[in-house]
């Protein structure tokens, strides 16, 4: 008889009982639910999960029912976590806690994110991973925690090589300086010199060592073995064998009376110090999010009482007004009340050249004053700030599993048990074929040692948390993890055109003029008439004019312009019909007008004081750089296309001038969506208004503007912090680049274990007669790890060379 697991969540929107129908219908109809109670009055759900019933599946039904369920977030840092085995088996630890929605372990930075239901205790997820052995600290207590750990493994490093030293010596100095192995026996003699082995890598594995036994035997007793087992069970075995043969020769044949004490010492040294380099190594995948967190101060200058006084961050708020010293570092998100000064954005739009600020102007937390002195009115304060939520988005990228993770996981889920049964097959082999009981040890002891589920462990996350950081050092945000490895998939780039691929501002573009009439002239006339409407197309008039004289009797006129006095003089700014139905005949510029539509223009007539003067042009300027984003995106392989609300002639007009692939206008944002499902399933839809967020969210990738809205920043998977599009080029590049890095630590990871464990098995030894020796092995081991987290480390270099 199957039992039932009970996920209990609290729900949002139910107000009335038709909406406890459809949440419960929803939640039943999820595959392995058996039954389901949904209570109004505590806007809760009750789910009975059987076989195969997921609680996320759960979630994701309730949100696709318009009734998310409210998730809390713990992040944290982890203890024992030595290999992909441990990843695994703590996150079905933490899975198997009821309420529990998902688990992410990241190996890379022995890092745990958990998504469970707000009503779920966390000191019962918190005594699940203690329980499995891998305890979790969350992380606002967990502060110096990598320091102390890479303390903690440089003092263990060291303890062990000071003991293993003089084993080492004695056992293998042999080989190196003729007579060693005679001093000894003269001196010491070879009894006491095993006894002293015996004694020094004793203290060895019950010290330095003591972690292996500690974390490895309770995995391998609860039928869980991983990465500590294998060390544990070789250099265990090394240890034992030895110590028979030192204090009880007889019981073993004649030819299998050898030691090998300095085996299990050195292997005990070379993972350590295999896993300081890699731990050294994984902190610099890390840099990026502690750069981000560098850039908020400890402290702000706040007014109070007419003072300035010094106070810690955390005790800032919203309302305050803050000082901000010359060359000071902002340190909240706010609006400057007084002063002037430029203020270094860099960090959030990648452009160098500081930007002016006033009186009403936003800043943000983390960017660097200028050389003046303001007052900022604090707007958001700690987790609410920009800064604050790019280190989440970064955060959350990086404990991302790609779907490639997935394979990954089915293989290192085997991987030890098969590494355990090859260990013993290799050893029976031995004793049955090969010379004797020591060599079989030795071949044993070696498959358990050089196998390694680290670097299969470390392969996905070290490369996705170096090139999501790389990332957001180059202004790339990866909201969603899972977009790095979606985005190397995208065939097609479908660009919105206003704000994207222009300015998202029409500005005035020319100014044709009859004779006898000025350009200054005709756009001061105009601004003047402009200024009484709030129209953008105005609005572009008015900047260009400048300063403009004052117009009476403003008269606007639906779908044909706007008249005003001006100085005396009548003033028409419109279309044809306009200036006819005045008696100004417009046919003079007809030629003009029509030459600038053709061009993606919207053309304007003037008339002063009942004389024709010229045409006005306004268009939305094509960003610089737009033109190569496209030619570099096509040099990638990929097609381009545009997608627009304007009219037709229009787009054609600006498609043509950047010379994308395709062009859809006349696009409503419904329509939008329509148009990404017709240009195939993957598209990269780069967006940045509000009408944009259904195509972002529909796309395969939907990439936003950072400078846009909050809305289509939020929809989107990928977000660009500064407006330049250029920013697609890198995001595009900087995926395929991580994902090429990913493959090579995955065929490296692969291939080192499917090459070396037949090696370690002695495969080669009735050929060429050679076996690898245990200590070769260690260092085998600790090497493949460390490959894997250097070669990460080279997508911090993306992007330097471009």
């Amino acid at each position: 008889m199957s039992t039932a697991s009970l996920f209990r969540v609290p729900v949002e929107g139910m107000s009335c009982a038709s909406c406890v129908g459809r949440v419960e219908a929803a939640v039943l109809r999820v595959p392995g639910v058996l039954g389901a109670r949904v209570n109004l009055a505590s806007g809760t759900v009750e789910a009975d999960l059987g076989e195969g019933g997921a609680s996320q599946d759960v979630v994701s039904a309730l949100k696709e029912a318009g009734y998310p369920a409210r998730v809390e977030t713990l992040r944290g840092s982890v203890e024992g976590l030595s290999c992909a085995s441990c990843v695994g088996r703590l996150e079905r630890a933490l899975v198997a806690v009821p309420g529990v929605v998902e688990a992410r372990v990241n190996l890379a930075d022995r890092s745990a994110v958990v998504e469970y239901g707000a009503g779920t205790e966390r000191a019962a997820i918190l005594a699940a991973a203690q329980s499995a052995g891998y305890p979790i600290t969350a992380d606002e207590d967990a502060s110096g925690h990598e320091d102390a750990e890479d303390a903690a493994l440089t003092r263990s490093v060291w303890i062990a090589s000071i003991l293993v030293l003089p084993v080492f010596l004695i056992e293998m100095g042999g080989h190196f300086i003729p007579g060693v192995h005679a001093l000894v026996a003269e001196t010491i003699g070879h009894q006491a010199s095993r006894v002293l082995q015996f004694l020094l890598i004793g203290a060895v594995l019950m010290g330095p060592g003591r972690v292996f036994f500690a974390r490895g035997v309770p995995s391998l007793l609860k039928g869980a073995p991983e990465m500590n087992s294998l060390v544990a069970l070789g250099t265990g075995a090394a240890f034992v064998y030895s110590t028979v043969a030192t204090f009880m020769p007889g019981v073993l044949p004649g030819n299998a009376r050898g030691v090998y004490f300095e085996a299990a010492g050195v292997i005990v040294v070379l993972i350590l110090v295999g896993r300081l380099l890699e731990a050294r190594a994984k902190g610099r995948t890390g840099a990026a999010v502690r750069a981000l967190v560098g850039l908020r101060p400890d402290t702000a200058r706040v007014l109070r009482g007419g003072d300035v006084v010094e106070v810690p961050l955390a005790s800032v708020a919203v309302g305050d007004v803050v000082q901000l010293k010359p060359g000071a570092r902002v340190p909240v998100d706010g609006v400057v009340v007084k002063g002037t000064s430029f203020v270094d954005e860099a960090m959030l739009s990648g452009e160098p050249v500081p930007v002016e600020k006033g009186a009403g102007d936003a800043v943000t937390g983390g960017t660097v004053n200028g050389a003046g002195l303001l007052e900022v009115r604090v707007n958001e304060v700690g987790a609410d700030t920009v800064l604050a939520r790019i280190i989440r988005m970064v955060q959350d990228a990086q404990g991302a599993k790609l779907p490639v993770q997935a394979v990954i996981d089915r293989v290192t889920g085997v991987f030890v048990p098969v590494v355990l049964g090859v260990a013993l097959l290799t050893v029976v082999v031995w004793l049955v074929f090969g010379p004797g009981l020591g060599e079989a040890l030795v071949a044993g002891v070696s498959v358990l040692i050089i196998a390694c589920p680290c670097a299969m462990g470390l392969a996905t996350p070290t490369s996705i948390m170096v090139g999501t950081g790389r990332g957001a050092e180059l202004g790339v945000l990866f909201r969603k993890g899972a977009a790095l490895q979606a985005l190397r998939e995208v065939e097609i780039v479908a660009f919105d055109k206003t704000g994207t691929l222009t300015e998202g501002r029409p500005e005035v573009t020319d100014v044709v003029t009859v004779d006898g009439f000025a350009r200054e002239a005709i756009l001061s006339a105009a601004g003047a008439v402009e200024a009484g409407s709030e129209h953008p197309i105005a609005q572009a008039i008015l900047r260009a004019a400048g300063d403009v004289p004052a117009a009476e009797d403003f008269k606007s006129v639906t779908g044909a312009g706007v008249s005003g006095a001006v100085d005396g003089a009548t003033v028409l700014v419109g279309r044809a019909k306009l200036l006819g139905d005045a008696g100004v005949d417009a046919a003079p510029m007809a030629a003009a007008a029509d030459r600038l539509a053709q061009e993606g223009k919207t053309a304007f007539f003037v008339a002063i004081g009942g004389a024709l003067a010229g045409v006005i042009a306004v268009a939305d300027p094509v960003r610089n750089g737009a033109a190569k984003v496209v030619s570099d995106l096509q040099a990638m392989g990929l097609k381009v296309a545009m997608v627009s609300g304007d009219r037709r002639a229009t787009a054609e007009v600006i498609g043509a001038k950047l010379g994308v692939d395709l062009v859809e206008a006349d696009a409503t944002p419904d329509d939008k969506v329509e148009i990404i499902g017709r240009l195939g399933p993957r598209v990269a839809f780069v967006g940045d208004g509000i009408n944009d967020a259904p195509a972002l969210a529909a796309a395969h990738v939907g990439i936003a503007i950072g400078t846009g809205t909050d809305v289509a920043v939020e929809t989107a998977d990928v977000v660009l912090m500064s407006g330049d599009p250029a920013g697609v080029v890198r995001a595009l590049g900087l995926s395929r680049a991580a994902m090429r890095n990913i493959h090579q630590n995955l065929g490296w990871a692969f291939g080192y274990n499917v090459l070396l464990i037949p090696v370690a098995a002695g495969v080669l030894y009735p050929a060429f007669g050679l076996v690898l020796s245990p200590m070769l092995a260690a260092g085998a081991m600790a090497f493949s790890s460390i490959a894997v987290v250097t070669n990460a480390l080279r997508l911090r270099k993306f992007g330097e060379s471009s």
